[in-house]
Protein backbone atom coordinates (compact mmCIF):
# COMPACT_ATOMS: atom_id res chain seq x y z
CA UNK A 1 0.00 0.00 0.00
CA UNK A 2 1.56 3.53 -1.19
CA UNK A 3 -0.35 5.56 1.06
CA UNK A 4 1.53 9.01 1.94
CA UNK A 5 1.17 11.73 4.52
CA UNK A 6 -0.03 15.24 3.79
CA UNK A 7 3.48 16.58 3.37
CA UNK A 8 4.68 13.54 1.79
CA UNK A 9 7.53 13.30 4.15
CA UNK A 10 6.09 9.75 5.26
CA UNK A 11 4.76 6.55 3.67
CA UNK A 12 2.58 4.64 5.66
CA UNK A 13 3.82 1.16 6.08
CA UNK A 14 0.51 -0.55 6.30
CA UNK A 15 -0.42 -4.03 4.44
CA UNK A 16 -3.85 -2.31 3.65
CA UNK A 17 -6.10 1.01 3.79
CA UNK A 18 -9.91 0.56 4.65
CA UNK A 19 -12.23 3.56 4.30
CA UNK A 20 -15.60 2.24 6.88
CA UNK A 21 -19.13 4.38 5.35
CA UNK A 22 -20.57 2.57 8.63
CA UNK A 23 -19.37 2.32 12.58
CA UNK A 24 -21.30 -0.95 12.38
CA UNK A 25 -18.09 -1.36 9.54
CA UNK A 26 -15.97 0.05 11.61
CA UNK A 27 -16.38 -2.35 14.04
CA UNK A 28 -15.98 -5.45 12.25
CA UNK A 29 -12.90 -4.49 10.49
CA UNK A 30 -11.37 -3.78 13.94
CA UNK A 31 -12.35 -7.04 15.55
CA UNK A 32 -11.12 -8.71 12.48
CA UNK A 33 -7.54 -7.33 12.77
CA UNK A 34 -4.87 -7.65 14.81
CA UNK A 35 -3.37 -4.54 14.41
CA UNK A 36 -5.35 -1.62 13.53
CA UNK A 37 -5.34 2.22 13.50
CA UNK A 38 -7.19 5.56 12.41
CA UNK A 39 -6.05 7.57 9.94
CA UNK A 40 -7.41 10.97 9.85
CA UNK A 41 -6.50 13.96 7.35
CA UNK A 42 -2.97 12.80 7.71
CA UNK A 43 -1.19 15.68 8.69
CA UNK A 44 1.43 14.08 11.00
CA UNK A 45 5.08 13.87 10.24
CA UNK A 46 5.91 10.68 11.89
CA UNK A 47 4.56 7.15 11.99
CA UNK A 48 1.99 8.38 14.68
CA UNK A 49 -0.90 6.93 12.74
CA UNK A 50 1.27 3.70 11.32
CA UNK A 51 0.55 0.38 11.60
CA UNK A 52 2.49 -2.80 10.27
CA UNK A 53 -1.66 -4.31 9.89
CA UNK A 54 -4.78 -2.15 8.91
CA UNK A 55 -5.15 1.51 8.86
CA UNK A 56 -9.00 2.61 8.93
CA UNK A 57 -9.45 6.29 7.27
CA UNK A 58 -12.15 8.01 9.37
CA UNK A 59 -12.87 10.28 6.63
CA UNK A 60 -16.13 8.34 5.17
CA UNK A 61 -17.64 7.90 8.30
CA UNK A 62 -20.68 9.25 9.53
CA UNK A 63 -20.04 13.56 10.20
CA UNK A 64 -23.02 15.50 10.53
CA UNK A 65 -22.69 18.34 13.05
CA UNK A 66 -25.52 18.56 15.45
CA UNK A 67 -25.98 21.51 17.90
CA UNK A 68 -27.25 21.61 21.70
CA UNK A 69 -27.54 25.30 21.96
CA UNK A 70 -29.31 24.52 25.34
CA UNK A 71 -25.50 22.72 26.58
CA UNK A 72 -23.64 25.13 24.19
CA UNK A 73 -22.45 22.03 22.83
CA UNK A 74 -21.93 20.57 19.45
CA UNK A 75 -21.16 16.61 18.36
CA UNK A 76 -19.39 15.76 15.22
CA UNK A 77 -18.12 12.59 13.89
CA UNK A 78 -14.24 12.35 14.59
CA UNK A 79 -13.32 12.70 10.51
CA UNK A 80 -14.99 16.16 10.47
CA UNK A 81 -12.45 18.85 9.34
CA UNK A 82 -12.71 22.00 11.48
CA UNK A 83 -12.75 24.30 8.12
CA UNK A 84 -16.42 22.37 7.65
CA UNK A 85 -17.00 22.32 11.10
CA UNK A 86 -16.18 26.47 11.75
CA UNK A 87 -18.45 26.77 8.68
CA UNK A 88 -21.58 24.95 9.98
CA UNK A 89 -21.17 26.93 13.52
CA UNK A 90 -20.66 30.25 12.08
CA UNK A 91 -23.74 29.78 9.96
CA UNK A 92 -25.59 29.09 12.88
CA UNK A 93 -24.55 31.42 14.70
CA UNK A 94 -21.82 29.68 17.29
CA UNK A 95 -17.67 29.37 17.41
CA UNK A 96 -15.45 27.62 18.74
CA UNK A 97 -12.84 29.43 21.02
CA UNK A 98 -9.95 28.89 18.69
CA UNK A 99 -8.61 27.42 15.37
CA UNK A 100 -5.11 25.90 14.68
CA UNK A 101 -2.97 27.72 11.78
CA UNK A 102 -4.86 24.98 9.04
CA UNK A 103 -8.50 24.22 9.49
CA UNK A 104 -7.92 21.63 6.89
CA UNK A 105 -6.90 18.99 9.87
CA UNK A 106 -10.19 16.39 11.20
CA UNK A 107 -11.25 17.03 14.94
CA UNK A 108 -10.14 13.74 16.39
CA UNK A 109 -6.56 13.89 14.91
CA UNK A 110 -6.24 17.47 16.45
CA UNK A 111 -7.58 16.51 20.20
CA UNK A 112 -5.67 13.40 19.86
CA UNK A 113 -2.18 14.98 19.74
CA UNK A 114 -3.30 18.16 21.19
CA UNK A 115 -2.69 20.32 18.35
CA UNK A 116 -3.60 24.24 19.44
CA UNK A 117 -3.68 27.48 18.24
CA UNK A 118 -2.76 30.34 20.29
CA UNK A 119 -3.28 32.87 22.71
CA UNK A 120 -1.83 33.33 26.79
CA UNK A 121 -5.42 32.70 27.88
CA UNK A 122 -6.34 30.37 25.36
CA UNK A 123 -6.19 26.19 25.97
CA UNK A 124 -5.27 23.92 22.85
CA UNK A 125 -8.01 22.44 20.40
CA UNK A 126 -8.63 19.38 22.86
CA UNK A 127 -9.47 21.74 26.01
CA UNK A 128 -12.47 22.46 24.21
CA UNK A 129 -13.84 18.71 24.19
CA UNK A 130 -16.25 17.76 26.88
CA UNK A 131 -17.34 14.08 25.47
CA UNK A 132 -15.76 11.05 23.48
CA UNK A 133 -17.42 8.13 22.09
CA UNK A 134 -14.72 5.72 21.08
CA UNK A 135 -15.18 2.30 19.92
CA UNK A 136 -12.71 0.49 21.67
CA UNK A 137 -10.53 -2.49 21.18
CA UNK A 138 -13.31 -4.95 21.94
CA UNK A 139 -15.57 -3.41 19.40
CA UNK A 140 -17.67 -1.70 21.88
CA UNK A 141 -18.83 2.00 21.94
CA UNK A 142 -17.34 3.95 24.91
CA UNK A 143 -18.85 7.29 25.96
CA UNK A 144 -16.77 9.56 28.09
CA UNK A 145 -17.80 12.92 29.21
CA UNK A 146 -16.00 15.56 31.15
CA UNK A 147 -15.71 14.19 34.90
CA UNK A 148 -15.67 10.55 34.45
CA UNK A 149 -13.11 8.15 35.15
CA UNK A 150 -10.51 8.89 32.67
CA UNK A 151 -11.72 11.07 30.22
CA UNK A 152 -8.48 13.76 31.09
CA UNK A 153 -6.66 10.44 29.88
CA UNK A 154 -8.66 9.99 26.78
CA UNK A 155 -9.05 13.51 25.10
CA UNK A 156 -5.27 13.48 24.06
CA UNK A 157 -5.20 9.90 23.18
CA UNK A 158 -2.77 9.53 20.40
CA UNK A 159 -5.44 6.91 18.69
CA UNK A 160 -4.02 4.49 21.80
CA UNK A 161 -7.92 3.45 23.02
CA UNK A 162 -9.47 2.89 19.61
CA UNK A 163 -11.16 4.98 16.51
CA UNK A 164 -13.31 8.22 18.08
CA UNK A 165 -16.18 8.21 16.33
CA UNK A 166 -17.99 11.19 17.70
CA UNK A 167 -16.26 14.46 19.20
CA UNK A 168 -18.68 16.83 21.68
CA UNK A 169 -17.00 20.17 21.98
CA UNK A 170 -17.76 23.29 24.22
CA UNK A 171 -18.95 26.70 21.91
CA UNK A 172 -20.05 30.11 22.51
CA UNK A 173 -22.09 32.87 20.49
CA UNK A 174 -20.44 33.65 16.95
CA UNK A 175 -18.06 36.47 17.06
CA UNK A 176 -15.86 38.91 14.78
CA UNK A 177 -12.24 39.36 15.04
CA UNK A 178 -9.49 41.01 12.97
CA UNK A 179 -5.22 40.28 11.94
CA UNK A 180 -2.95 43.05 11.89
CA UNK A 181 0.92 42.61 10.81
CA UNK A 182 3.72 44.26 12.03
CA UNK A 183 7.56 43.81 10.54
CA UNK A 184 10.47 43.93 12.48
CA UNK A 185 10.13 43.29 16.27
CA UNK A 186 13.13 43.77 18.48
CA UNK A 187 14.82 40.52 19.87
CA UNK A 188 15.53 43.13 23.16
CA UNK A 189 11.90 43.18 23.08
CA UNK A 190 10.69 40.10 22.63
CA UNK A 191 13.23 38.74 25.17
CA UNK A 192 13.06 41.86 28.47
CA UNK A 193 9.00 41.89 27.19
CA UNK A 194 8.19 38.67 26.27
CA UNK A 195 4.92 38.56 29.21
CA UNK A 196 4.04 41.83 27.35
CA UNK A 197 4.61 41.05 23.76
CA UNK A 198 2.46 37.65 24.05
CA UNK A 199 -0.24 39.48 25.66
CA UNK A 200 -0.76 42.21 23.27
CA UNK A 201 -4.10 40.73 21.68
CA UNK A 202 -6.14 37.55 22.07
CA UNK A 203 -3.33 35.88 19.38
CA UNK A 204 -0.36 36.77 18.95
CA UNK A 205 2.11 34.86 16.54
CA UNK A 206 5.57 35.64 15.86
CA UNK A 207 7.53 34.41 12.73
CA UNK A 208 11.49 34.29 12.57
CA UNK A 209 14.18 32.35 11.15
CA UNK A 210 16.01 32.99 13.68
CA UNK A 211 19.57 34.18 12.53
CA UNK A 212 17.40 37.51 11.66
CA UNK A 213 18.60 41.29 13.24
CA UNK A 214 14.66 41.17 14.41
CA UNK A 215 11.54 38.72 14.60
CA UNK A 216 10.40 39.70 10.46
CA UNK A 217 6.67 39.10 11.40
CA UNK A 218 4.10 39.85 13.80
CA UNK A 219 0.86 38.43 13.27
CA UNK A 220 -2.24 39.62 15.83
CA UNK A 221 -5.62 38.83 16.11
CA UNK A 222 -7.61 40.96 17.55
CA UNK A 223 -11.13 40.46 18.93
CA UNK A 224 -14.23 42.97 17.78
CA UNK A 225 -15.06 45.31 20.23
CA UNK A 226 -12.54 45.00 22.19
CA UNK A 227 -10.32 47.94 22.66
CA UNK A 228 -7.11 46.97 20.99
CA UNK A 229 -3.68 46.90 23.47
CA UNK A 230 -1.63 48.59 21.04
CA UNK A 231 -1.59 51.30 17.85
CA UNK A 232 0.18 51.27 14.64
CA UNK A 233 3.35 50.84 17.00
CA UNK A 234 4.11 47.27 18.11
CA UNK A 235 7.29 47.00 20.46
CA UNK A 236 9.35 49.09 17.86
CA UNK A 237 7.74 47.33 14.99
CA UNK A 238 5.62 49.22 12.85
CA UNK A 239 2.37 48.24 11.06
CA UNK A 240 2.28 46.68 7.88
CA UNK A 241 0.57 48.35 5.05
CA UNK A 242 0.45 45.62 3.03
CA UNK A 243 -0.52 41.59 3.48
CA UNK A 244 2.09 39.33 4.24
CA UNK A 245 2.48 35.48 3.74
CA UNK A 246 4.58 34.29 6.85
CA UNK A 247 6.59 31.94 3.95
CA UNK A 248 7.83 35.26 1.98
CA UNK A 249 7.81 32.71 -1.15
CA UNK A 250 4.85 31.95 -0.80
CA UNK A 251 1.26 33.34 -2.16
CA UNK A 252 -0.41 35.44 0.11
CA UNK A 253 -3.70 34.54 -1.13
CA UNK A 254 -3.52 31.24 0.73
CA UNK A 255 -3.96 33.57 3.69
CA UNK A 256 -6.63 34.69 5.90
CA UNK A 257 -7.31 38.40 5.60
CA UNK A 258 -5.17 40.75 7.01
CA UNK A 259 -4.44 44.66 7.80
CA UNK A 260 -7.49 44.73 10.22
CA UNK A 261 -10.62 43.64 7.95
CA UNK A 262 -13.00 42.55 10.43
CA UNK A 263 -14.41 38.76 9.96
CA UNK A 264 -16.18 36.11 11.44
CA UNK A 265 -13.71 34.19 13.86
CA UNK A 266 -14.31 30.93 11.64
CA UNK A 267 -12.10 33.16 8.59
CA UNK A 268 -9.57 35.05 11.15
CA UNK A 269 -8.57 32.62 13.79
CA UNK A 270 -6.96 30.22 11.19
CA UNK A 271 -3.76 31.25 9.62
CA UNK A 272 -4.90 30.25 6.78
CA UNK A 273 -7.74 29.60 3.94
CA UNK A 274 -9.97 26.64 4.19
CA UNK A 275 -10.14 26.81 0.01
CA UNK A 276 -6.57 27.02 -0.58
CA UNK A 277 -3.63 24.11 -0.14
CA UNK A 278 -2.56 24.85 3.35
CA UNK A 279 1.01 26.44 3.93
CA UNK A 280 3.46 24.79 1.61
CA UNK A 281 2.58 20.96 1.84
CA UNK A 282 6.84 20.56 0.77
CA UNK A 283 7.61 20.67 3.90
CA UNK A 284 8.59 18.60 7.48
CA UNK A 285 7.29 20.35 10.89
CA UNK A 286 8.72 19.86 14.12
CA UNK A 287 7.06 21.97 17.52
CA UNK A 288 8.88 21.82 20.88
CA UNK A 289 5.95 23.31 23.76
CA UNK A 290 8.16 25.11 26.02
CA UNK A 291 7.16 25.95 30.08
CA UNK A 292 6.44 29.55 29.87
CA UNK A 293 9.05 30.24 32.63
CA UNK A 294 11.68 28.90 30.17
CA UNK A 295 10.46 30.40 27.39
CA UNK A 296 13.10 32.93 27.06
CA UNK A 297 16.44 30.42 27.61
CA UNK A 298 14.52 28.28 24.93
CA UNK A 299 14.76 31.38 22.37
CA UNK A 300 17.99 32.08 23.39
CA UNK A 301 19.27 28.41 22.77
CA UNK A 302 17.57 28.30 19.30
CA UNK A 303 19.23 31.82 18.15
CA UNK A 304 22.55 30.46 19.23
CA UNK A 305 21.62 27.47 17.05
CA UNK A 306 20.85 29.67 13.96
CA UNK A 307 23.45 28.57 12.06
CA UNK A 308 22.49 25.44 11.79
CA UNK A 309 18.85 25.68 11.83
CA UNK A 310 18.46 28.58 9.83
CA UNK A 311 19.87 26.90 6.34
CA UNK A 312 16.63 23.74 6.68
CA UNK A 313 14.21 26.12 7.78
CA UNK A 314 11.53 27.66 5.98
CA UNK A 315 9.91 29.71 9.04
CA UNK A 316 9.88 29.20 12.75
CA UNK A 317 6.40 30.35 14.85
CA UNK A 318 6.62 31.45 18.86
CA UNK A 319 2.92 31.40 20.22
CA UNK A 320 1.94 30.66 23.58
CA UNK A 321 -1.05 28.08 25.04
CA UNK A 322 -2.45 28.03 28.51
CA UNK A 323 -2.53 25.48 31.06
CA UNK A 324 -4.78 22.72 30.95
CA UNK A 325 -5.49 19.10 32.93
CA UNK A 326 -5.13 16.52 30.34
CA UNK A 327 -2.55 14.21 30.88
CA UNK A 328 -0.80 13.91 27.82
CA UNK A 329 -1.32 17.36 26.55
CA UNK A 330 1.81 19.07 25.87
CA UNK A 331 0.35 22.11 27.98
CA UNK A 332 -0.44 19.53 30.87
CA UNK A 333 -0.25 21.66 34.42
CA UNK A 334 1.63 24.24 32.38
CA UNK A 335 1.52 27.00 30.67
CA UNK A 336 3.35 26.77 27.34
CA UNK A 337 5.50 28.63 24.27
CA UNK A 338 5.06 26.80 21.30
CA UNK A 339 8.22 26.77 19.04
CA UNK A 340 7.31 25.76 15.82
CA UNK A 341 9.64 24.89 12.90
CA UNK A 342 8.42 24.22 8.96
CA UNK A 343 11.51 22.57 7.31
CA UNK A 344 12.50 22.05 3.83
CA UNK A 345 11.88 18.47 2.66
CA UNK A 346 15.05 17.74 3.66
CA UNK A 347 14.42 14.43 6.44
CA UNK A 348 17.94 13.48 6.33
CA UNK A 349 19.36 16.81 7.09
CA UNK A 350 16.46 17.88 9.75
CA UNK A 351 16.60 14.53 11.67
CA UNK A 352 20.87 15.34 11.33
CA UNK A 353 19.82 18.73 13.02
CA UNK A 354 17.05 18.10 15.88
CA UNK A 355 19.37 15.79 18.25
CA UNK A 356 21.08 19.40 18.86
CA UNK A 357 17.70 21.34 19.11
CA UNK A 358 16.85 19.26 21.53
CA UNK A 359 20.09 18.91 23.64
CA UNK A 360 18.91 22.25 24.20
CA UNK A 361 15.15 22.13 24.26
CA UNK A 362 14.44 18.45 26.44
CA UNK A 363 16.28 20.34 29.19
CA UNK A 364 13.90 23.10 29.69
CA UNK A 365 11.25 20.56 30.01
CA UNK A 366 10.10 21.12 25.83
CA UNK A 367 7.65 18.47 25.18
CA UNK A 368 7.71 17.55 21.12
CA UNK A 369 4.00 17.80 19.52
CA UNK A 370 3.09 14.30 19.21
CA UNK A 371 2.39 14.43 15.54
CA UNK A 372 5.60 16.55 14.27
CA UNK A 373 9.06 15.60 13.50
CA UNK A 374 11.14 14.76 16.71
CA UNK A 375 13.87 11.87 17.64
CA UNK A 376 14.17 12.11 21.54
CA UNK A 377 17.58 9.59 21.74
CA UNK A 378 17.61 9.57 25.33
CA UNK A 379 13.96 8.70 25.31
CA UNK A 380 13.36 11.76 27.53
CA UNK A 381 10.09 12.59 26.20
CA UNK A 382 8.00 9.51 28.61
CA UNK A 383 9.87 10.81 31.81
CA UNK A 384 8.11 14.91 30.98
CA UNK A 385 4.51 13.40 31.57
CA UNK A 386 3.60 12.70 35.13
CA UNK A 387 0.40 10.44 34.22
CA UNK A 388 1.83 8.38 31.70
CA UNK A 389 2.01 5.36 33.68
CA UNK A 390 -2.21 6.00 34.05
CA UNK A 391 -2.21 6.50 30.48
CA UNK A 392 -0.92 2.99 30.09
CA UNK A 393 -3.05 1.22 32.39
CA UNK A 394 -6.44 3.14 30.11
CA UNK A 395 -4.71 1.84 26.83
CA UNK A 396 -4.91 -1.90 28.34
CA UNK A 397 -8.40 -1.21 29.63
CA UNK A 398 -9.92 0.55 26.23
CA UNK A 399 -7.72 -2.26 24.09
CA UNK A 400 -6.69 -4.94 26.20
CA UNK A 401 -5.95 -6.79 23.01
CA UNK A 402 -3.08 -4.44 21.67
CA UNK A 403 -5.33 -3.90 18.43
CA UNK A 404 -4.00 0.24 18.30
CA UNK A 405 -0.12 -0.54 19.72
CA UNK A 406 2.32 0.42 16.89
CA UNK A 407 5.98 1.21 17.14
CA UNK A 408 5.67 4.88 17.65
CA UNK A 409 3.39 3.79 21.30
CA UNK A 410 5.28 0.85 21.95
CA UNK A 411 8.33 3.18 22.04
CA UNK A 412 6.53 5.77 24.29
CA UNK A 413 4.70 3.15 27.04
CA UNK A 414 7.90 0.55 27.01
Amino acid sequence: MATMNWAGNYEYRAASLARPRSVEELRDLVLGAPEVRALGSRHSFNDLADTPGLLVSTADLPGGIRIDETARTVTVGGGVRYGDLAHGLQEAGWALHNLASLPHISVAGAIATATHGSGDRNGNLATAVSGLRILDGTGELVDLRRGDEGFDGAVVGLGALGVVTEVTLDIRPTYDARQRLFGGVPWDAVLGRFDEVTSAAYSVSLFTTWDEPAVSLAWLKELDGVEPLVGDDFFGAPALTEPRHMIPTMDVRNTTDQLGIVGPWSERLAHFRFAFTPSNGEEIQSEYLVPRARAVEAIEAVRRLAPVVAPLLQISEIRTVAADELWLSSAYETDVVGLHFTWVRDQQGVEAVLPQLEAELLPLGARPHWGKLFVDRDRVVPTLYPRLADFRALTERFDPAARFRNPYLTRLLA
